[in-house]
This record gives structure tokens, sequence and C-alpha cells, in this order.
């Protein structure tokens, strides 16, 4: 059955899934020679849920964060935002600090404490009433949290659908070929896989990015896409492939635009009716015209983001909702071809 044609999908499919992340939460400290500081409430997995939750999902953040001035922080900003939160942190809060030399030019350095194992029995408990869970980022890569994170993951298949974004930080896990093996053993536990352009070339620097999506999804995913900056998103399941051009925009900055990406990617797949563990086989059965139409509602999630400063994904009211669309030939689309 196409997914369009079933009845819990298409036109009349507004009803949100609920959604479950799992990954770090930090703050962003960016200091100028001269002794300015401002703090910016980041961490890719925090993003997403944000972004989620203002597209009309019911998200939870199980996180990390201390009981500092940067995780009141860290709380109000997921407060304000409607994201529940479960908080597994006992250390300090994370925080990422950069440096901006007189030219603009940027050090950084981190503190970083990630683990949620005390937090895991309420975990648990989300991820069992979650449709959706999503895991990435330094919360799939960092000792000792990543292993709690994929045992997790691992335990919601049977329930829920999974999404995971690499989103990897090279100067936080240098270990090529351990940050490698990490991402494949997650991607294989995955419905949905996500990566920029630039994630696989680091992973895999000698293949071409097609290749590797080809090489993800024998693993187990149904869907794997990549962003390509200016290119626009890459699509592709088993059966059929799609690529569309990312919107023409004046871009303020590109600071979270792959977690909204992410974000609206899920919420598209919500909106069709495709997450949780009972639609699995549909969602095999994505076809190019509705996988072309998910890359263009993501990447329109991701330009509004990109056209403002930081890591402030859209609402539901900014973007033309997926499920809103009629099934044409070639399948629904949500922006006019430029």
């Amino acid at each position: 059955m196409n997914p369009v044609d079933s009845p819990a999908t298409g036109p009349h499919a507004d009803a949100q899934a609920r959604l479950t992340v799992l990954g770090e939460s930090l703050v962003d400290l960016i200091r100028t020679e001269r002794g300015h500081c401002t703090e910016h409430v980041g961490g890719s997995p925090l993003n997403v849920a944000v972004g989620c939750a203002r597209l009309g999902m019911t998200a939870t953040l199980a996180t990390h964060y201390g009981e500092d001035a940067h995780g009141r922080l860290i709380a109000a900003h997921l407060a304000a935002n409607g994201v529940e939160t479960i908080n597994g942190g006992t250390g300090p809060t994370s925080t990422a600090t950069a440096l901006l030399g007189a030219n603009g030019s940027a050090t950084y350095a981190f503190s970083l404490f990630w683990d949620i194992a005390d937090a895991a029995l309420a975990v648990m408990a989300s991820i069992e009433e979650a449709d959706h869970v999503h895991a990435g980022s330094i919360g799939a890569m960092l000792p000792p949290g990543d292993g709690t994170v994929y045992s997790l993951v691992q335990a919601a298949r049977a329930t829920a659908t999974i999404s995971y974004d690499p989103n990897c930080r090279p100067g936080i896990t240098p270990d090529r070929a351990l940050a490698r093996s990490r991402a494949e053993l997650f991607v294989a536990g995955s419905d949905i896989v996500k990566a920029s352009d630039e994630d696989l070339l680091w992973l895999y620097p000698d293949r071409p990015l097609e290749q590797t999506m080809a090489a993800w999804l024998e693993a187990g995913p149904a869907l794997v896409v990549v962003t390509r900056g200016p290119l626009g998103p890459l699509a592709m399941t088993r059966d059929a492939r799609a690529e569309v051009r990312a919107p023409a925009l004046t871009v303020a900055d590109t600071v979270g635009a792959g977690d909204s990406f992410m974000a609206a990617l899920i919420s598209g797949l919500s909106q069709l009716g495709l997450l949780g563990a009972a639609n699995r086989e549909e969602l095999r059965r994505l076809d190019q015209g509705h996988l072309a139409a998910l890359c263009r509602y993501a990447a329109a999630a991701a330009a509004v983001t990109c056209s403002r400063p930081g890591a402030d994904p859209p609402r539901s009211v900014e973007l033309q909702p997926l499920a809103a669309q009629t099934a044409a030939a070639g399948g629904p689309t949500l922006l006019p071809e430029e």
C-alpha cells in the first residue's frame, strides 16, 4: 500500500506522534579577546527536541545538565518551548567555549559530562510511551553515556521507530575508526538516518556519498537522507531516490540548521502516519514523490533557521503542513519549483 492510500495517512493524518529524544544539552559560550561573553543554549539533540515541539509534536528530552546557572538556563529554555525533560545529570552542565580572535577566527574548548544512567528507569518509561525515538551526536559517541543510549534505543525498537544523526564532532571524538564503528552500530539499529555531507566525508573520506548511503541502507534503515548545504538534500530508500534544491535565502548563520532539518523530517513522517513500529514496513515503501516532499519540507525548515541568528527552528505556522498536501502524479509537493 502506498503511504498516501493508508487510512492513517494523507490529508487527514494530522495527529502528531509522541517523541523521546536521547542526547546532550550544553551551553555555548562565545568569548572575545576583550572579555565580552554571550551564552546560548545548544546541543544537537536538544535542538531536535525543541524543533519537534515547535512543529506540534509531544517531545521529551532525556539529557544531562547540572544544578548550576547553565543548567537553569537549559531548563528554562526547554520549558519555554514545551519540551518535557528527564535530567540524568549529576555533574556540571556541559559547555563549549569559543574564543574569537581579532580577525573573527575561533578556537574551541569543551567541558563535557554525559551520562544518563541514573535516569534510565524514567527514560525507559518515556520510551515505552513513545511512537518514535531519536538519538545522535555526542550523546551517541561519548562514554559512558553512549552505552546507555544504545541500550535504550535497542529496547525501543519493539514499539517505536528510531532515527539517528551522527552529527560528527572530530574535535571531541577524533578517532575516526572508532567514530565510524560507533556510527555504524547506531545506523544498523535505526529506521531513519540523517547525516550531512561533511559527516560522511569525514567518516568515509575515500568513498562517494551515494555509495555510503547505499551501504547504510543495506545495514538496516528504511531511509537515509544526506544534507548538502546549498546543493539541497538527497534521500534514498532501497527502491527510490529523490533530491531537491535548497531554497534560495539570505543566510544569517547556519547554527542549528541540520537539527531543524532533522526535526522537520521527523514531523513530516509523523504527518504521513509513518512513525511507530507498526508502520515500519510502510516506511520502507516510501516512493519518490513522498521522498521529494519530505526533503522540501525539511529543507524549508532548515532555511527558516538559516535566515535568523542561532539555533531558532520554525514553528508550524511558518511551514506549509505536509499532511495538507494531496497525492498527485509524482507525489505531494510542499514548495513550488523555482
